[in-house]
């Protein structure tokens, strides 16, 4: 019956990952830019971020929420940010392209892009502290003094629901890109608006919290 770990990671991580967030977002519009490929590659960096995020729930568990609840600063900063990011990408009609592709190695790296947008993201890190109150609720005691195998197994398991998730949303994107023509005139538009409606979202749960 250990398997069952893995089995609610998976679905933890799936449930968690649905909603559209930045990375879901960096996927989308990177497969309909460019391919499911490259959207793969920060998938597998973003799956990397969400595994530590949810052991960081894990051994923090209370504090981290006591922490973001007292320091709401910290979601507002980021909810003006990609509030800024989604207005310039919709209002910037071309964007230029880079001079060197060397200088910009590091910053166009999807790896680290798919990385940092999953880590940070402090929703996603206050849900793992629910989800984790809601599992051991259910008489599966999870913790980091659970045996490697558990651990192991269910943290696998949320890294291959992150996964798929993500897997998910570039497949359906692929769909999109075969059968709309001309379809880089309204990506950045798209991933504009989609932007400022994850802040906006997180801005009416910081109103209402």
């Amino acid at each position: 019956m250990i398997v069952i770990y893995l089995l609610v990671g998976i679905f933890a991580a799936i449930i968690g990952a649905l909603p559209l967030g930045a990375s879901n977002v960096a996927v989308i519009n990177t497969t309909i830019k460019q391919n499911a490929k490259q959207a793969f590659k920060i998938a597998i960096a973003a799956g990397i971020a969400e595994v530590i995020l949810s052991y960081y729930a894990l051994h923090c568990n209370m504090v981290v929420r006591d922490f973001f609840n007292e320091n709401l600063w910290i979601q507002i900063v980021i909810a003006i940010v990609l509030f800024g990011i989604g207005l310039f990408l919709f209002f910037n009609k071309k964007l230029t392209k880079p001079k060197s592709n060397k200088t910009l190695k590091i910053t166009k790296s999807k790896y680290a892009t798919g990385f940092v947008l999953g880590l940070l993201n402090p929703p996603v890190l206050i849900y793992w502290v629910i989800a984790y109150g809601i599992i051991n609720n259910n008489d599966l005691m999870l913790s980091l003094q659970s045996s490697l195998s558990v651990l192991f197994l269910f943290f696998f398991g949320v890294y291959v629901g992150k996964l798929l998730t993500l897997f998910f949303y570039s497949r359906f994107s692929t769909v999109i890109k075969n059968k709309v023509q001309n379809i880089n005139l309204i990506v950045n538009k798209l991933t504009g608006v989609l932007f400022v409606i994850i802040a906006l979202v997180q801005a009416v749960k910081l109103y209402y919290v």
